[in-house]
């Protein structure tokens, strides 16, 4: 048998990112052979993916991509912060992206499906995601993406790689940049006061009324502060309706701002990653209490 020299294993590792100790079995399995310890490796690799899979992806990316006169906004997610910033990891985002806005796939199981070769691992999409996560060792999913196609003008802005916007628009395409950008640092709920989701609005209405019970003061009073609350809160979080961020008096809307600019935005997109996901808070504590109690229990 051939021995298993500590260079065959750092090969193996460069070529595969694998942990040491599993190239050093796959070595040995293989008799020394770097081919088919790589094999043992990619079967063992997704396995890998298949137990990751329940793990929660609460860190990632979010990319965008503009080809022609589609474009699409995109969250892909992970385990942890240092995965968001590996390359292979980027690259299959960056990739997901471009096939969104060339291809325009219904949903996440579409794009899925659609064909996609990076690292060694294909034909799909899915299957360059379950090779990475072998690969890297760490669970990661699409979670959701916008595409756009109707032949408006589009302007974006990422916030480093945790805040994307995409913004539909008809005329200047610098004042449609920086609406995208005051977008990424305000996160208005919606375009309008109208476009504001009822549901919002309705349980702002119920913190108001509880609010204003409290002042022991007439029910048509208590009724205008409920309402006056609700007109504020609307304000807040319309974007037409927000100060401008960039406003040089402190006081002029996006809306005004915009119309300044003869510019219309028809719509936008605002992706912050993790957003709504519940994230594992690990107590390391009783980790290794359970640990411990487990040892003493062999």
């Amino acid at each position: 048998m051939a021995a298993i020299t500590a260079s065959m294993v750092g090969e193996l590792r460069a070529r595969t990112d694998a942990p040491m100790m599993e190239c050093k079995k796959a070595l040995t399995e293989a008799e020394g052979d770097l081919v088919r310890a790589e094999e043992i490796l990619r079967v063992k690799l997704g396995n890998k993916a298949g137990k990751a899979s329940s793990r929660v992806t609460a860190e990632g990316v979010v990319a965008t991509a503009v080809v022609g006169a589609n474009g699409a906004l995109l969250e892909v997610n992970c385990e942890t912060d240092f995965v968001s910033k590996n390359d292979a990891f980027l690259a299959f985002v960056n990739a997901c992206a471009g096939l969104i806005a060339e291809q325009a796939p219904a949903d996440v199981a579409a794009l899925s499906a659609l064909p996609l070769s990076q690292e060694g691992f294909g034909p799909t999409v899915e299957d360059v995601r379950k090779g990475l996560i072998g690969k890297i060792g760490e669970n990661m999913s699409i979670r959701r993406f916008q595409r756009y196609a109707s032949g408006a003008k589009l302007a974006s802005y990422l916030h480093g790689t945790r805040i994307g916007v995409v913004v539909e628009f008809d005329g200047d395409e610098v004042a449609a940049k920086d609406v995208a950008m005051h977008i990424a640092a305000m996160k208005p709920a919606a375009l309008s006061s109208a476009d504001v989701p009822a549901e919002l609005v309705e349980k702002e209405r119920k913190i108001a009324a509880e609010k204003a019970a409290e002042s022991g003061k007439p029910a048509d009073i208590v009724a205008k502060m409920v309402e006056g609350s609700v007109q504020k809160f609307l304000k807040e979080v319309s974007l037409l309706d927000q100060v401008f961020v960039k406003a040089a008096d402190g006081k002029q809307t996006v809306g005004a701002m915009l119309k300044d600019k003869a510019t219309t935005v028809k719509g936008f997109t605002l992706y912050v990653v993790g957003e709504g996901i519940e994230k594992k808070v690990d107590d390391f504590a009783a980790e290794v209490a359970a640990q411990v109690a487990a040892a003493k229990g062999q």
